[in-house]
């Protein structure tokens, strides 16, 4: 089996199996067994899910590393999310990504779901610059 390190800064936030931990001090951190985790920028926060967007990756972020008792009602949450975003007038692209999202994070593949929302973020935030005055 492989090992997985991290490098981590004060103040970064690792989540592993649903259990949220900061660092105070620069950390490597060496994963040596399967673990749902995430860490750094990868991590939402419920205050900063401001677009449907990202309430979708919140939701799939609920899915793969919330408490065992989140998990199912953050898939549910991101299935009935998508099913609105299918409505909405978003550019096909998006709601194609969003829909693969799903569809991954159903499969089990949470990680990969998330990459796919993280990407439809990206571009309502460029979407949003070049609207900004």
């Amino acid at each position: 089996m492989t090992t997985l390190v991290l490098e981590l800064r004060p103040g970064d936030l690792l989540i592993v199996n649903g259990a949220p931990i900061r660092f105070r001090n620069r950390a490597r951190v060496e994963l040596t067994n399967r673990a749902r985790f995430l860490f750094g920028k990868q991590v939402l926060s419920p205050d900063t899910a401001t677009t449907e967007a990202r309430r979708i990756y919140l939701a799939l972020q609920t899915a793969y590393i919330g408490q065992d008792e989140e998990r199912a009602g953050g898939l549910d949450e991101a299935r009935q999310r998508v099913a609105a975003f299918m409505e909405s007038g978003a550019p096909e692209a998006w709601r194609l990504m969003l829909r693969r999202a799903l569809e991954q994070a159903e499969a089990g593949d949470h990680y990969q779901a998330m990459k796919l929302a993280r990407r439809v973020i990206r571009q309502e935030e460029d979407e949003e610059a070049v609207a900004a005055p």
